[in-house]
């Protein structure tokens, strides 16, 4: 523990909320919720306005809709939040090289290591100009805490919110812990905060005078050891700049359940693909293929084999997931599907690369020894016959575009909404058709310049033209769905005449979409 509270942490406040609030004028001071939009869709991030209506992350979106049916509902856009990311991380760096970020929106520093702060005063002035330079170069705004250690910069940070600053000093852990639900210490979910409950243990000064022995013979040696010590506010993690990932995964939720067999297929075999994708985009390559499979009863399968060695080769993976799915039994229904890759390491192995044909090669070479036809591949090219031989089922090829990690989703395939690993909007037209297109999503018209979808079905869209500098908000007009005069764009920089917004957003998705509106 340290003496001075030099360990900062910042959480953004309602970020992908405040984020489309800021891009979107009209919405401003009105109740945003982003997530999925589907049946099936989950609550990602809710504005503070909503939050009065009870709305609050993690929550179906059906529910929202229920208790907030007047807030704008949108999609995530990922490619936004990344670049305010980056801008907001890239702050952090320049006040310590020592930066440990949990997600898109939050992070530690270590103001120590980076000289910006020795005792209080110093770190509590590091920290409000940290707020204010937020503010000028993304336009939102983030709370900070400030204490000895982690889990007290966390928790102070909470105490914060929205757009504050608390510093704790060292030594007065405990009148800040004390009065709290055992909820608020890292490790304390629902069933353990019940078994603590039934206890007669609510708070955590009720943790630190049952003493250690009593939550050791509750909760075991580890978890009793560890829960004791955060009580007294013990708590010595240092700032980890690289955090080394364990896996790379990817899940879709189905607003329909999926019953038809070669569907299933087909849908591993595309998370298959952007499982890989997401993997060669860090840089890694892993040895063990997981499949995960929640049907229809809400139970969760999950299945899993390690490959000769680590790959990053899309091929080798949709195989390895299409043979685990052969063990899973999916008549009943299927309501989640997710593909994963664990035992991560930064190279492949060069003789794996191809395993699934060597192993078809291998296939072919025995049947050929024993003077019959090689089976279905025998004469064919492996590439044309598909990943599962000839005449499987080939997976829809999808559009570049990475999916990012997210509580809530923002694809429709036919009727999937993503839940696990949420994608940008798209507006995707088949020969003929017309574009589908999300709220929220980022357009822009010939004549009329930039703008965001505020809604869409039967054949038109709506659109509010507007940009995040506009002091108004901006003029709706209705459109066909398929005017070659409106156009899928990247998202404008939240503070206009930025010289440090990337210069090249990555493209929105091409992938089916599905309509929708902001507003029910």
């Amino acid at each position: 523990m340290r003496t001075a509270p030099t360990i900062l942490h910042l959480d953004m406040d309602a970020f992908f909320a405040a984020a489309e609030q800021a891009a979107k004028p009209s919405l401003r001071g009105k109740p945003v919720v982003v997530g999925g939009l589907g049946p099936r869709g989950v609550v990602a991030t809710a504005s503070y306005e909503a939050r009065r209506f009870g709305v609050h992350s993690a929550m179906p979106m059906a529910q929202a809709r229920r208790l907030a049916p007047n807030a704008a509902y949108l999609v995530p856009r990922f490619s936004l939040y990344r670049a305010v990311s980056d801008q907001v991380m890239e702050l952090l760096r320049g006040l310590s090289p020592l930066v440990e970020p949990l997600s898109l929106d939050e992070a530690f520093v270590d103001l120590e290591a980076g000289g910006s702060a020795h005792d209080a005063a110093t770190a509590r002035e590091a920290g409000e100009r940290l707020r204010r330079d937020i503010r000028a170069v993304t336009g939102l705004t983030g709370s900070v805490g400030l204490a000895g250690s982690k889990m007290i910069a966390k928790i102070a940070s909470e105490e914060a919110k929205p757009d504050g600053l608390v510093l704790i000093e060292p030594g007065t852990e405990r009148d800040l812990l004390d009065p709290k639900s055992v909820r608020i210490l890292p490790g304390v979910g629902p069933a353990t905060g019940e078994h603590l409950r039934r206890a007669g243990m609510a708070t955590v000064a009720d943790l630190a005078a049952a003493g250690e022995d009593e939550l050791v013979r509750l909760l075991g040696k580890a978890h009793g050891e560890s829960l004791y010590r955060m009580a007294l506010g013990y708590d010595d993690r240092p700032v980890v700049a690289e955090r080394d990932a364990k896996s790379v995964s990817v899940e879709d939720t189905f607003d329909v359940d999926l019953h038809d067999r070669v569907r299933v297929r087909t849908e591993v075999e595309r998370l298959a693909e952007r499982c890989v994708r997401r993997l060669r985009a860090a840089g890694r390559s892993g040895r063990t293929v997981v499949l995960k499979v929640r049907r229809y009863d809400f139970s969760t399968l999950t299945r899993s084999e390690t490959l000769r060695g680590p790959t990053d080769d899309p091929v080798v993976v949709r195989e390895a997931a299409a043979r685990l799915l052969e063990s899973v039994d999916t008549t009943g229904g299927v309501r989640l599907l997710g593909v994963g890759v664990t035992g991560l390491a930064d190279f492949t192995q060069e003789d794996l690369f191809a395993q699934a044909a060597a192993e078809r090669a291998e296939a072919e070479q025995a049947e050929a020894e024993r003077g019959a036809p090689a089976g279905a591949a025998a004469g064919a090219d492996p590439a044309e016959a598909g990943p599962g031989g000839a005449g499987a089922p080939v997976g829809p090829e999808e559009v570049a575009g990475n999916a990012a990690d997210a509580a809530a989703g923002g694809r429709v395939a036919g009727a999937a909404e993503g839940t696990g690993g949420a994608e940008e909007p798209s507006a995707v037209a088949g020969d003929g058709e017309a574009r589908k297109w999300m709220a929220g999503q980022d357009v822009r018209h010939a004549e009329y310049g930039p703008g965001w979808v505020q809604g869409s079905g039967l054949g038109r869209v709506t659109v509010r033209f507007e940009e995040p500098g506009s002091s108004q908000p901006g003029r709706v007009r209705t459109f066909r769905a398929g005017d070659p005069d409106l156009e899928p764009s990247d998202p404008l920089p939240l503070v206009p005449g930025q010289s440090s917004w990337p210069a090249s957003l990555p493209k929105s998705r091409s992938d089916e979409g599905g309509g929708g509106s902001a507003s029910p």
